[in-house]
């Protein structure tokens, strides 16, 4: 129960990290507030949880939605003490495009800009002024490898998490010079194999081939789970974690850490 009487809220909880994050904290005795824009979703989630969920429609772009689970979670709770800004998307199947630098359309990059940075900055706002009640408050952005590294495919998405990675620090640098009981870190997931995968892997046998060739060039020798992040996160988000702010916290099989070194057949 490493979380007892935590109130933590996730966006994009509804599927992939944030829902393998949310069961992850149920499990450790959070409430946890899920917010998603795919309803369905996100109720199925909260019935798997039972009394330890609600669900909350929220698209983290809109300044007004974030306005309105202020209120909501203001008069009903006074407070959080997490928040997990996971909500975000790479554009691919969002937006028309392009995304490389040379020939990116403009209205696909800002709409993934407002999804990705936009919707962490206003959780983060709106996360201030409600954590100030708690004694021991996290907030845990999702940025990615993509936020440290340059992904010529995908300019949007790469500034949008190393955004994200900067403005973790920002507020981590803030709240610890105001005095609020508020840590801030972000999470760099890399080949983490969610639903975000499904536009670039396909199907069938083409998925299968497709996931090999990503294991084949991670260090660990294979894509990670949606859980391999929540773990990460509820370390974050409990008080384990008391003395850390403003880090990155790569899970990622090693990608980061230099060339490929995947496992040989002989080793």
């Amino acid at each position: 129960m490493r979380l007892a009487n935590k109130i933590a809220l996730i966006t994009g909880g509804a599927r992939g990290i944030g829902e393998a994050t949310a069961k992850a904290f149920a499990a450790e005795g959070a409430h946890v507030i899920i917010t998603d824009i795919n309803d369905q979703q996100g109720n199925e989630v909260v019935s798997s949880l039972a009394e330890r969920s609600e669900y909350l429609h929220l698209d983290v772009s809109k300044p007004e939605d974030w306005q309105r689970v202020h209120a909501s979670i203001l008069a009903k709770y006074g407070r959080i003490d997490i928040l997990v800004n996971n909500a975000g998307i790479t554009g691919f199947l969002e937006t028309s495009g392009p995304h490389d630098p040379e020939h990116l359309d403009l209205v696909s990059w800002q709409k993934v800009n407002s999804v990705n940075i936009d919707g962490v900055v206003l959780g983060c706002q709106v996360a201030i002024k409600l954590m100030k009640k708690s004694t021991a408050a996290s907030i845990v952005n999702i940025s990615s490898r993509s936020g440290i590294v340059g992904i010529p495919a995908a300019a949007a998405y790469a500034a949008s998490k190393a955004a994200v990675r900067n403005h973790t620090k920002t507020v981590a640098l803030y709240c610890a010079e105001k005095g609020y009981p508020i840590r801030c870190n972000s999470i760099h997931p890399g080949a983490i194999l969610t639903p975000m995968w499904d536009a670039m892997l396909g199907e069938g046998e083409a998925r299968i081939a497709a996931i090999k060739a990503v294991a084949s060039d991670i260090p660990l020798g294979t894509m990670g789970t949606p859980e391999d992040v929540a773990y990460a996160a509820l370390y974050l988000a409990s008080n384990e974690s008391k003395y850390v702010t403003g880090i990155e916290l790569n899970i990622d099989g090693g990608i980061l850490a230099g060339s490929a070194a995947a496992p040989t057949q002989e080793m």
